[in-house]
């Protein structure tokens, strides 16, 4: 049921007011001509006008702590890219490398390793090589399945010697090879078998050359059943003929004999291998050249400019202005980026004391500036100062410029970690003070619908108020 009370104004006078809730009161209301309150959408509407102030100061608080921790991680992966560039420039020890070269690689090739501390030609002769011991048996015209003898054989290479027991399961020719081949401890004795046209043949062979490595076959099981196979052979008849002797290689070096049980000479000059490859004619010799390792130098240089041009690129999507998109870089304006640009420069621009009113800058060895502020190489402006003056691109290197780079990049990357530590604990206080934002609003939208729920009640309550026509 819904009372009305009837105003006392004209006889066609406006409703004054309709207050209801939702539902079957509003339908009548509505078709009595009045207005109503909608208590839930005016709660909502009130509560998101006091949310969204907050919310949106919060949000850009977030996202402007989020961006800086995301572009200060950036500079610091593209200092630390720079840096691993820059260490193999930074010490004197860097520049130590040597290399070694021959004038005759058919005859010899040469390596510097890192121990090795003099520079120097040397003649180098070869008057022979190292070989490794071959035997050729006596023929078995019965072929590979000839039937030896069975018994032990005792085989020595060198200073090794190990034992073949051979039974009616391998007594032949082939079976014999493939004993030997799968023996415990051979030292390196291949057994072969290589068939001819009169029969087949066993082949001993030596994997170790020199001429301490010689090949000896006894047999030691009392009988005579392998005699056939043992070497050196007593009696008129050798069983074997030697295809190779053993032998050591014999080798000058700046007129000093020397002679090596292996064709790799690694202990005629500290740090320095030779692999012999061949032999020189009477009278004359190759050359043996160890030098300054420039080419490594020259690859760590052009890896350095690289690396710096790839940071100067950072250094402007971070720190510049995007005209065609109107875009700033995150660190726009940013003081510890503009400090990392400067103290970068200071340190490359240097000129240093090398002792070489020459060779004093990155400039003087060919390392110039680009009208974009990138850097570049002058090959042959850097190759002159490397040949010319090297103990000065030396120390500009190491005591200078790139050395004094290094020291400040580790001063800028420590300064990165502890900038982006006080962002970590400004992000967590952020949370810290959003978490109370959130419950404070969570207690106000609480305490709105309480208060919704009692106007619906209390609205539900009173009597429609309209105007009525007078009769």
């Amino acid at each position: 049921m819904t009372s009305s009370v009837s105003s006392t104004g004209s006889a066609a006078s406006d409703p004054l007011v309709s207050v209801a809730n939702t539902g079957a009161g509003t339908a009548s209301a509505a078709a009595a001509g009045g207005s109503v309150i909608d208590v839930s959408s005016l709660v909502s509407e009130l509560v998101a006008a006091a949310q969204a102030p907050q919310e949106s100061a919060i949000e850009t608080q977030t996202a402007a702590v989020t961006t800086q921790i995301s572009a200060l991680g950036t500079l610091q992966s593209a200092l630390s890219s720079f840096q691993s560039a820059v260490t193999p420039l930074a010490t004197a020890s860097a520049f130590d490398a040597l290399s070694a070269s021959s004038s005759d690689p058919t005859v010899f090739t040469a390596t510097a390793g890192s121990d090795a501390t003099a520079t120097g030609t040397y003649a180098v002769t070869v008057s022979s090589l190292a070989q490794a011991q071959q035997l050729l048996s006596n023929v078995f015209a019965g072929g590979a399945s000839s039937v030896v003898g069975t018994g032990t054989l005792s085989l020595s290479l060198g200073g090794s010697s190990f034992n073949v027991d051979v039974d009616s399961s391998d007594d032949t020719l082939q079976g014999i090879a493939s004993a030997i081949n799968s023996a415990s401890g051979n030292p390196g004795i291949s057994a072969t078998v290589l068939q001819g046209t009169d029969g087949a043949y066993l082949v001993l062979s030596s994997t170790l050359t020199g001429a301490a490595n010689t090949i000896q076959v006894a047999e030691t099981d009392g009988g005579n059943g392998l005699a056939a196979l043992t070497y050196p052979s007593s009696g008129p008849t050798a069983n074997y003929t030697q295809q190779s002797a053993a032998a050591n290689a014999s080798y000058t070096i700046a007129g000093v004999s020397g002679t090596s049980a292996s064709n790799t000479v690694a202990n005629a000059i500290s740090g320095v291998t030779l692999d012999l490859l061949g032999t020189t004619a009477t009278g004359s010799s190759a050359t043996l050249s160890v030098a300054n390792d420039t080419s490594s130098i020259e690859s760590n240089i052009n890896a350095f400019v690289s690396a710096y041009n790839t940071l100067l690129g950072s250094f402007n999507s971070l720190g510049g202005y995007d005209a065609s998109t109107s875009t700033a870089g995150p660190m726009m304006g940013s003081a510890l980026l503009s400090n990392i640009q400067s103290q970068t420069n200071e340190a490359l621009y240097n000129v240093v004391d090398t002792g070489s009113s020459v060779y004093n800058s990155l400039a003087s060895i060919g390392i110039t500036t680009n009208s974009d502020g990138t850097l570049s190489v002058n090959s042959a402006t850097l190759n002159n100062a490397l040949s010319t003056d090297f103990s000065a691109v030396n120390d500009l290197s190491s005591s200078g410029s790139v050395s004094e780079e290094s020291a400040t990049l580790t001063s800028q990357s420590n300064a990165l970690t502890q900038q982006s530590d006080q962002l970590t604990t400004q992000m967590a206080a952020l949370t810290t003070s959003l978490t109370q934002q959130y419950a404070a609003l969570n207690t106000l939208l609480s305490s709105l619908q309480t208060t919704s729920a009692y106007l619906t009640q209390a609205f539900a309550t009173l009597p429609l108020v309209q105007g009525q026509q007078e009769a």
